[in-house]
């Protein structure tokens, strides 16, 4: 059962009861092991192994003993198969070990050699097999720690054999969610890549001292192990002497130096306190040792007998010209040394920012010297916005741009992201949304201010913070949450990155928190007022089975114990900024449990993971996404208190002045980011055409998208962007959003679409029964049928702004439309609002039709156009969905009918030319509109997506736009 593959059991059962003597031998049949699984509950050992065996092969990317997708019931049938189980062995074992059928990392990659096979590897693991017990002696589900071993193998087989003779520079970017594993994954990348031959690792960690220590600390914990920390020193000289983790025996141990167990050495080169140093006469410890002086360190005979280093770098220009300089006088050839480069929060002074024709920026520069000096390295960013990666030039060689890989870690169990704070395209009317089903009602408050003196929503949030910790208490008293308890509980407040304000902020913060009276009757009654009105109703259908009193008297004797924990020692707050005339601790969550406030700007923002993080109060703008979604600390795992998460927001309402909505603008950067993932998905699916993948790294910026007009995905130094030819989008809800805003322009089309209008001569109402969620989508609207050549005459006649927005979908509705076997027709719907009002006249036959009120998002595009409501009616006619249970939507029906959905918009600024008798100038309507194509129209040579080039000699390089 160790090996590869699943093998027959009862043959298994016999090779392991000759060792167990006579007695086991007599119970070596599948029965026995039927009725001992009959006998089992889900917490035995032997589920327990079963589990993690069959989680393995359940989760195998191509394995050679099936062809069925993982983590899918086709796979364990084959697996089951290939164990000889009876049908019900097999119908037993399945219901103790059901599927885990977890997303897949998602990879866009060109062609690679399969080198990275387990049969390449056999013998050879150790510090990935450390590390994988270690993540289950963590507590990690087995599908947690075989989805890590999926995702990892996705990227170390991307890169080059280290090997093969012919050096080769692999370079990729992994793409995860904020504080949701990143660094997991990349801990499991190295262990196999270390394991595999790669002998110098370089982890660039951040741009502050803080990521820097934290990813270090993790790596020797998780990876290198206390043998390799130690290497014969005392307990007592260790670096993490004072930490206590090391005094309660949680780093990795290997039970011996791991050269003397018949393994190889990690050997660090940078420590949790000290980062990269020259070494000066030291420089021998950056030597590679060869058994075999003659041939060169990539080849096996030296390779697999030579220890590794490691070590974790800060992106500073000084460190790493000290890195670059020492590297050029060891005597190994550079030439030899197999390198792995992995750069944590790589779209992080690491992209270039500079004009492609001038100098580039400094720690960009060093990056790539050490390319350029090292043609063996592999280089791997890992970050949460992808963005800044993928405009890179993809044209310059010796910078960053991942050519070869791009892997989208799935979104892992138990994660809080930017979905769990919003409502995304939720049907349920804001009136009807209760903290049951409203993750806006249950996690986020607004924060309102009448006055730049205005303290009620943060002293709120102070108090929200107390009852949150004495809700921990409670729960840790009342039992129920295993072996774990809150180390950690913390309250981040980010309203600027300026010293200045922290200052203030400060002083604030604190008289607020003596003022608060926590001990005494004032006290208690704001507390008592807000537990009653915002925790109790939020736990009580959101306590995932964790205990929850039942009135604040019960809570209440929890609340001093509170108190005196966050600010029994005189200090309540931590400022991390780096002024030391204000900074009043140390947020070192590794060394002492934190009960804090904590108050902070970029220190506390990008790659940094603030502990226990339970509420939030945050009021800074910026004016790009990549920004603003890592300064979202409140990202991450939250097990025990999920539904005591509370984020207190700037919303649009400021001090009576209109200001920046951070919700909005949050919500806008969910959008882009489910779009970017969804799109990556539906390319890495594509079949190979002609034996190449449809979408390569290059051509992915196209795939990024923007929905708000002060948001950039990033900044505008670092966006280059491919032209897309054509979308094919069979089946697919396609909404178009750049109208033009001149009024001849919007006149014109308002004329385009008149004739259509008028030939909607059906009225009916359109319904869509989702069983599973016990809802119906509702909709009357008005229809009839165009043939395809009638639709592409109003669309082809369309302006736009820029004029070229819709030209992808163009190009794939006049192809289709030239082809009976993929369209036939175009049902045309109007949705109508069921409510009188909203009703313009248009057309030549003096109809009246519903307007919508949609506004502009990203000048001059809009948001969201349609309903959610909307939706599901029509895709169930263009053959996306399932039967309806709706007669209407049913008689519609039809093999290769696409759908439109035609929206007449009357922004805030002209409804007031609506005259008393429903009329309007045409120029104050964008007629805007979605459309399905039928999911017969995929054309005949696969493709999903064309692209145009910069040049056409160079085929899949991107087209460079600078303003």
């Amino acid at each position: 059962m160790r090996d590869s593959r699943p093998k027959r059991l009862e043959r298994a059962l016999a090779y392991h009861a000759e060792d167990e003597g006579p007695e086991a031998e007599a119970h070596t049949t599948e029965d026995d092991f039927r009725s001992a699984l009959s006998a089992a509950h889900s917490s035995d050992p032997l589920v327990a192994l079963w589990r993690r065996h069959l989680t393995t092969w359940d989760y195998a990317e191509g394995p050679g003993w099936s062809d069925t997708p993982p983590r899918s019931d086709e796979r364990r049938a084959d697996i089951h198969r290939l164990l000889g189980l009876t049908t019900d062995t097999a119908k037993l074992l399945y219901a103790l070990v059901p599927v885990a059928k977890a997303e897949a990392a998602v990879v866009i990659a060109d062609k690679h050699t399969h080198w990275y096979v387990p049969q390449s590897q056999a013998g050879r693991g150790w510090y990935w097999p450390a590390y994988r017990r270690l993540l289950s002696e963590k507590g990690w589900p087995d599908h947690a720690v075989a989805g890590l071993d999926a995702s990892s193998d996705q990227v170390v087989e991307r890169l080059a054999n280290p090997t093969q003779e012919d050096a080769y520079q692999s370079k990729g970017l992994v793409v995860g969610y904020v504080q949701s594993g990143k660094t997991a994954n990349f801990t499991g990348v190295i262990a196999k890549a270390v394991d595999a031959g790669y002998r110098l690792v370089i982890v660039l960690g951040g741009t502050l001292n803080l990521l820097r220590a934290q990813t270090q600390r993790r790596l020797d914990m998780e990876l290198a192990g206390r043998e390799n920390i130690l290497r014969g020193a005392a307990e007592h000289e260790s670096d993490y002497a004072d930490d206590p983790a090391w005094a309660k025996g949680k780093f990795l141990s290997h039970g011996g130096l791991p050269s003397a167990l018949g393994g190889f050495d990690i050997v660090r080169m940078t420590t949790r306190d000290n980062d990269y140093k020259s070494l000066l006469q030291g420089i021998v410890a950056l030597e590679f040792e060869k058994q075999e002086p003659a041939l060169p360190l990539y080849d096996p005979r030296n390779l697999h007998r030579s220890s590794a280093r490691l070590m974790v770098v800060k992106k500073n220009k000084t460190v790493l010209g000290k890195l670059v300089k020492d590297l050029g006088k060891i005597k190994t050839p550079l030439s030899e040394i197999p390198v792995l480069i992995i750069d944590d929060e790589s779209d992080e002074a690491s992209v270039n920012t500079g004009k492609p024709d001038a100098d580039r920026t400094a720690i960009n520069e060093k990056i790539s010297e050490l390319l350029r000096i090292l043609p063996r390295a592999q280089y791997v960013g890992y970050t949460a916005t992808p963005f800044a990666n993928v405009f890179v030039d993809p044209s310059d060689t010796e910078d960053i741009f991942p050519k070869d890989f791009i892997v989208s870690l799935p979104r892992p169990d138990g994660y809080m992201g930017v979905r769990d704070f919003h409502d995304l395209d939720s049907v349920i009317p804001p009136e009807e949304r209760t903290y049951a089903n409203s993750n806006e009602k249950a996690h986020v408050r607004d924060i309102v201010l009448t006055s730049d003196e205005d303290d009620t929503a943060l002293q709120q949030a102070i108090d929200m913070f107390v009852l949150t910790a004495a809700m921990k208490l409670y729960r840790e008293d009342k039992g129920g949450l295993g072996d774990r308890f809150f180390s950690h509980h913390t309250m981040l407040i980010h309203e600027s990155v300026r010293t200045v304000d922290h200052r203030e902020l400060l002083g604030r913060v604190t008289q607020l928190w003596w003022d608060a009276g926590y001990t005494g009757s004032r006290g208690h009654d704001r507390l008592r007022e807000l537990f009653a009105s915002d925790v109790l109703p939020v736990s009580h259908v959101r306590a995932e089975g964790h205990a929850v009193p039942s009135s604040y008297d019960e809570l209440a004797p929890y609340i001093g114990a509170a108190a005196i924990r966050i600010g029994g020692d005189d200090q309540p707050i931590i400022v991390v900024n780096g002024d030391k005339d204000i900074e009043t601790g140390e947020a070192d969550f590794d060394k002492r449990s934190i009960w804090k406030i904590l108050i902070g700007g970029q220190k506390l923002a990008r790659g940094f993971t603030v502990e226990g993080l339970t509420v939030t109060y945050y009021r800074r703008r910026t004016n790009n996404a990549s920004t603003l979604i890592q300064m979202g600390r409140w990202f991450g795992f939250r097990g025990g208190y999920r539904d005591l998460v509370r984020l207190y927001l700037g919303r649009e309402e400021t001090m009576g002045k209109k200001d920046v909505d951070l919700y909005e603008a949050f919500e806008a950067i969910c959008r882009d980011e489910e779009t970017f993932r969804e799109e990556l998905k539906q390319y890495a699916a594509a079949e190979l055409v002609d034996g190449h993948p449809q979408v390569t790294p290059q051509q992915v910026p196209p795939l990024v998208s923007q929905h708000l007009s002060w948001l950039r995905p990033t900044s505008a130094n670092k966006m280059f962007n491919s032209r897309l030819v054509e979308v094919r989008s069979p089946g697919r809800w396609e909404e178009p959003t750049a109208y033009p805003k001149k009024a001849t322009d919007l006149r014109h089309n308002t004329q385009t679409w008149a004739p259509v209008l008028d030939r909607l001569d059906d009225a009916g109402t359109f319904a869509y029964h989702f069983e599973e969620k016990g809802l119906t989508h509702k909709f009357d609207a008005l229809y009839g049928l165009l043939t395809p050549a009638e639709l592409l005459d109003v669309v082809e006649n369309l302006r736009w702004l820029p004029g070229d927005h819709f030209a992808p979908h163009l190009t794939y509705l006049r192809e289709m439309s030239k082809d009976p076997t993929q369209l036939r027709d175009w049902l045309v719907v109007a949705p109508q609002h069921t409510r009188s009002g909203k009703r313009i006249t248009l057309g030549d036959r003096g109809r009246e039709y519903s307007w919508f009120g949609v506004e502009r998002r990203r000048d001059p595009l809009f948001g969201g156009i349609s309903n959610p409501r909307h939706r599901a009616s029509l895709l169930r006619v263009a053959g996306t969905l399932g039967p309806s249970e709706d007669s209407t939507t049913e008689s519609l029906v039809s093999e290769r009918r696409g759908v439109v959905a035609i929206y007449p918009i009357v922004e805030a600024a002209n409804i007031s030319a609506i005259s008393t008798s429903s009329t309007i100038d045409p120029s104050k309507i964008a007629m805007a509109f979605s459309f399905v194509a039928p999911t017969s129209a995929r054309g005949d040579d696969g493709r999903t997506v064309r692209f145009t080039t910069i040049d056409s000699s160079r085929e899949g390089a991107a087209i460079v736009d600078i303003d």
